[in-house]
């Protein structure tokens, strides 16, 4: 199975660099006044470390190797290629400006996700996570209702706790329930994969691509919400037709307590207004919205501080300032520690966040080469890819993230900033958002879900079913561009809200 993937994964990424390539050459001798590298030899040997590099990220589940592994390489190898190749036409300074902006672009994710991601295991640590699955699997349901129910909630909460984290639960849920089914199992995590990815297409806070478009300022908040419809169709259709296929039964209730640690309800409502302030900082006053993330990060660390006197059991918490040494002590003793929000914030998914450095990194490096302006050209200029305008483009990008990955696809559009209108900006939004579940490996959702039904929700056991979500897919775009008809053709003033 690894070989032939391998095959697929290969010929995908081969196809593009050599339809790539052309056009470089085209572009480099049609008398083109911008810089453009991208047909010199630092500009072809920078696609290909690229290729190399994602081709090891695709594999990431057969090779057991960490996918920020291969892409912080390449990053680095890539702007090397982008300084020799500015410096070759007597522009020193040029890449360094470049990659600052990059590393800008990167730290405002960074820091927004890490308050993200802490909130979700601060949460996870008071067993709030733990408490819902409990109460599901408690409840003695048949397979196609627990079928149902963990797709909906996988819809409905991905808008707030991010795809992957709701994936993930969800997918716990599906497998405490249909423990020794490996049919049940494999269409629950393909309807939990799809409804987690459409959730998430709605809002900023459910995927990195609506994060950064809203970051970029290009979308307002509530602009998402007119995705709702066409998101919710794109997990209803392919979800009814999988609905069929579900085994019948009811499983034996699985009886599990769960307690809810103290403060748990209280970080809850902290999050909910960490982002309602976010929102509120970003609309009314016009500030990144990585500013109220952090804010609301300090106010968990105060409630953090309160847990640690509480759970430390003296008013005056021992010298609090001695807290952490005295916490070192007693996990080496094997001693209960105390309550320590740095060791939640540690937690966070740092191989995510390596990441995505690597990807905006290699995606920007390419970017400052030219390859960026040369698809740009190609797909948005015109009659587009084979004649098929913006539309056709936007649609296109939402295929390919099935196959890349939607991070550096967006990314690549973002860089790219087409003139558009809203409507197409959301259009690419959402077909970025809910292209990867065609494919397991084209979202977060899909590759975390691999490993964790390892050996029965598999690349292939998703291709099955690839059809039907393709239906979602079309249908999804059809309802957009029905229902959102008047926004096709509303401007948006890019030169105002781009960086």
């Amino acid at each position: 199975m690894y070989k032939q993937f391998r095959q697929i994964s290969l010929k995908s990424l081969l196809a593009f660099l050599f339809l790539v390539l052309p056009f470089s050459m085209v572009m480099a001798s049609g008398g083109n006044t911008t810089v453009d590298l991208t047909s010199t030899t630092y500009g072809i040997i920078a696609v290909i470390i690229f290729i190399i590099a994602y081709s090891l990220v695709i594999g990431e589940e057969f090779l057991h190797m960490r996918k920020s592994k291969p892409v912080l390489v390449s990053a680095g190898i890539i702007w090397i290629l982008v300084g020799m190749a500015y410096n070759s036409i007597g522009e020193p300074h040029a890449a360094g400006i470049a990659v600052k902006h990059n590393i800008e672009e990167y730290a405002e994710l960074l820091l927004f996700l890490l308050a993200a991601m802490t909130y979700i295991n601060a949460l996870e640590e008071r067993n709030v996570f733990d408490a819902l699955r409990a109460w599901l699997v408690s409840r003695g349901y048949s397979l196609k209702m627990v079928f149902w129910i963990t797709g909906l909630l996988a819809f409905v909460i991905s808008p707030i706790a991010d795809n992957l984290t709701t994936a993930l639960l969800m997918a716990a849920v599906a497998m405490a329930v249909g423990a020794g089914n490996t049919k049940f199992i494999v269409l629950a995590c393909i309807n939990i994969v799809v409804a987690a990815n459409a959730g998430g297409a709605f809002s900023p806070f459910g995927d990195i691509t609506t994060l950064m478009v809203w970051q970029k300022g290009i979308v307002q908040f509530d602009q998402f919400l007119v995705l709702f419809i066409p998101s919710l169709v794109n997990w209803l259709i392919p979800a009814a037709i999988m609905s069929f296929s579900v085994p019948k039964g009811n499983p034996e209730p699985i009886e599990s307590e769960v307690i809810v640690k103290h403060g748990a309800y209280i970080m809850i409502g902290l999050f909910l207004f960490t982002i309602v302030m976010t929102v509120s900082f970003h609309n009314f006053l016009h500030l990144p919205p990585v500013l109220g993330m952090m804010t609301g990060l300090g106010v968990l660390k105060l409630f953090a501080y309160y847990l640690k006197i509480k759970e430390a059991g003296t008013p005056n918490a021992e010298s609090i300032e001695d807290a952490d040494m005295k916490n070192v002590v007693l996990q080496i003793e094997g001693q209960p520690k105390n309550y320590d929000i740095f060791h939640i914030l540690a937690r966070a998914e740092w191989d995510t966040l390596m990441f995505f450095y690597g990807v905006i990194l290699c995606v920007g490096g390419l970017g400052t080469l030219g390859y960026l302006a040369m698809i740009s050209e190609m797909m948005y200029t015109g009659e587009g890819v084979m004649g098929t305008g913006i539309t056709g483009a936007n649609i296109i990008v939402g295929l390919l993230s099935a196959i890349v990955d939607n991070i550096p696809v967006m990314f690549a559009v973002l860089t790219m900033n087409p003139d558009m209108s809203l409507g197409q900006w959301l259009l690419v939004t959402l077909t970025a958002g809910v292209g990867g579940s065609m494919l397991s490996i084209g979202s977060a959702a899909g590759v975390a879900l691999m490993g964790q039904a390892r050996g029965m929700y598999t690349f292939f056991a998703h291709m099955k079913w690839s059809w039907a979500i393709a239906l979602g897919y079309a249908a999804s775009i059809w309802l957009h561009m029905l229902i959102n008809a008047d926004l096709m053709d509303t401007a948006i003033n890019s030169a105002k809200t781009m960086h």
